[in-house]
């Protein structure tokens, strides 16, 4: 695979690009310029001239980028980083190089007399040829197409593009007046050489005694960005970006990059106490994870992945600007830390760390939005989460319980926005059941499971609470004749049933709509009215009511209640009401169908006083009364003052013989 493309990488590999028209121009004594080989007797020291494009990177990069100046210590550690590699990777099979035991590791020294910062690796270094052709001018073709990017906005110029374009290095000249490179190759008949700049046009490179194989970066920094010399700041970056490179990192003596890339270790190498400490080190959580899972794929996209599910649900999981959980590393080195496109919304609560080296270091987050590499791998994780979440329900109830209690609602929120996985996660959905105590959840396929023979329809009610779903009087059917509801009691349930029209050929039905295929039998203690009386009272509701219903129907599903509301044709659920109206003050609900329970013995009374035509106030003021009562039973009762007075009047007309 070709090699991320950084800063300095281009000092070790090499370029098939011909770079006979961009060789530096070097000026004798007399200032006349003259065309610098890697063949011509060197003076002692040589200054050379940036190319074009280049002097105009560099005023870009010193005058104009103000955000994110510290990634400039992660791409010399990336640096130093590839460096060390390729030097490991070549002693291997030889040895026969300068230093063959030097340590491979990272040392950052501080002087903050000085004001300086240097930054040592013991990797393959470079030579002569290196530094005119990687430092004197930008070998990347994108160099100029990055300057025309860089001049097109107005606003505050972000540092963290400059590694998308193969220029990482010249970053520490947003920090650094003055950088000095020492360095000597790994080959046995190298000299030591220093390579200097202030950024203004020119370089220089001078041959020194150096003796030790490797390079030191040395940053002369700028007045006004001391902090970079200070220990705890230094640390402080190292830990943000680059904790996980594959040496160790010194700052002085004290060694920073402590806690091990877990994810590019094999599974049954790692200890159940590692996965512990890693994931409290990236989720900043005092708790064990409640699970976790570790990908490693190879193919046409190729990335490591360890993620965790937390054990509770932070607090800020469903405000706007909560932050999504995955750190994106381009091998081992720091990317972005709220890699939202990484994985679908409903699996914000996810925690954990995804390292590919398919995207570019510094890849900016406008290209990761459509990037065909993260769709890749999103897709991958999130079949691999839902087949993980899948195990779980089936052999690990108890731990599917608690994931449900503390992210089922979330998860959820996922049917309405990922058709892509609609269907696997319609079967990891739960809800509460009248069958089952409060709290314990079930899954739409333990409902079916259970379902009474000739049952055709899945049976739900919304409501705020569990408390209040078990008062709805439209459950007092279903409980007499033993039929199980799905209790759907989040807020949520409301946005989510529409959209799951049926499970299993089977169609979801709301206990709240007037079109049930229930018919129930009258009780034995209790006498339904004639056909003739059963016509005069319903008409007598309609006259009353008027154009506050939709319409009058005799009740098939109350049991012990007088009457109920119901959805008509266009109406939808009262839990449904309520969330549009929190959403919109002025939305008004639809008319719905009052449902009277003819064998109620209140009815039975108003029957017998129409029939005697007696009271005729009373009559309609109970009517009345009986609407509301079910209006502010399914929360949309507008008018309380009014109930009560009416409710006081009928009182006191009970009680005054």
């Amino acid at each position: 695979m070709e090699p991320i493309v950084r800063p300095l990488i281009a000092f070790y590999t090499d370029f098939n690009t011909d770079m006979s028209d961009s060789k530096p121009t070097a000026k004798d004594k007399s200032g006349s310029k003259k065309v610098s080989t890697p063949e011509a007797q060197a003076p002692a020291v040589e200054t050379f001239e940036f190319r074009a494009e280049m002097k105009q990177l560099l005023h870009l990069i010193i005058h104009s980028l103000y955000t994110h100046e510290e990634i400039f210590l992660r791409e010399l550690i990336s640096n130093g980083s590839d460096a060390l590699n390729k030097i490991r990777f070549r002693m291997l099979t030889e040895r026969n190089v300068v230093d063959p035991d030097a340590a491979q590791q990272i040392t950052i020294q501080l002087d903050k007399d000085a004001n300086t910062l240097s930054i040592t690796d013991a990797g393959v270094g470079m030579s002569r040829e290196d530094l005119l052709k990687r430092i004197g001018t930008v070998a990347s073709s994108g160099t100029l197409d990055f300057v025309t990017e860089m001049k097109k906005g107005d606003g505050p110029m972000d540092a963290q593009l400059i590694g998308q374009f193969g220029v990482g290095f010249y970053s520490a000249f947003m920090v650094a007046d003055t950088i000095t490179i020492d360095t000597r190759h790994a080959e046995l008949d190298s000299v030591g050489l220093r390579w200097k700049s202030d950024g203004s046009g020119s370089f220089t490179i001078e041959e020194t005694d150096r003796t030790e194989r490797g390079t030191t970066i040395t940053l002369a920094l700028k007045e006004d960005k001391k902090e970079f010399a200070e220990t705890w700041r230094i640390q402080q970056i190292i830990k943000k970006y680059s904790n996980f490179v594959d040496f160790p990192i010194f700052v002085g003596e004290e060694e920073v990059n402590t806690v091990d890339a877990l994810w590019h270790k094999s599974k049954s190498n790692i200890t159940d106490e590692q996965l512990n400490e890693f994931y409290k080190f990236v989720s900043n959580d005092w708790e064990e994870p409640l699970g976790h899972l570790q990908v490693n794929v190879e193919g046409r996209v190729s990335f490591k992945s360890l993620l965790f599910v937390p054990k509770k649900a932070p607090k800020s999981l469903y405000h706007d600007d909560f932050q999504f959980g995955i750190h994106l590393y381009s091998s081992k080195v720091f990317i972005q830390d709220d890699a939202k496109n990484l994985l679908p919304e409903w699996a914000r609560f996810i925690k954990g760390v995804v390292d590919t080296e398919d995207l570019p270091l510094n890849v900016s987050r406008e290209v990761t939005q459509n990037s065909p590499v993260f769709a890749k791998i999103r897709q991958i994780l999130t079949g691999k989460i839902l087949t993980m979440l899948k195990e779980w329900s089936v052999e690990e109830s108890d731990r599917f319980a608690t994931f449900s209690k503390e992210f089922g609602m979330l998860f959820k929120s996922g049917l309405s926005s990922d058709f892509e996985n609609r269907d696997a996660m319609i079967e990891l959905i739960r809800f509460e059941s009248s069958v089952k105590e409060a709290g314990k959840l079930i899954s739409l396929e333990q409902y079916v499971d259970r379902m009474k023979e000739g049952q055709k329809e899945i049976y739900f009610v919304l409501a705020e609470s569990r408390k209040a779903a078990d008062m709805n009087p439209n459950l007092e059917y279903f409980a007499a004749n033993d039929l199980e509801v799905l209790l759907m009691t989040e807020p949520v349930d409301s946005f989510i049933v529409p959209g799951i029209p049926k499970y299993k050929d089977l169609e979801l039905k709301s206990v709240e709509t007037a079109d049930l295929d229930i018919k129930k039998k009258s009780s034995k203690d209790k006498k339904a009215p004639s056909k003739k009386d059963t016509k005069s009272i319903l008409e007598r509701f309609k006259s009353v009511l008027g154009d506050k219903v939709e319409d009058v129907k005799a009740s098939e599903r109350l049991v012990d209640s007088a009457a109920t509301l119901v959805v008509g044709k266009s109406g939808m659920d009262s839990q449904m009401e309520r969330m549009m109206k929190m959403m919109d003050e002025n939305f008004e609900g639809a008319k719905k169908v009052l449902e009277i329970n003819l064998e109620h013995p209140l009815i039975a009374n108003l029957i017998a006083l129409q029939a005697s035509a007696d009271n005729d106030v009373l009559i309609d003021s109970t009517i009345l009364q009986l609407l509301e009562g079910a209006q502010l039973a399914d929360g949309s009762l507008t008018s309380p003052r009014e109930f009560v007075r009416r409710m006081t009047e009928l009182m006191i007309a009970a009680t005054k013989n």
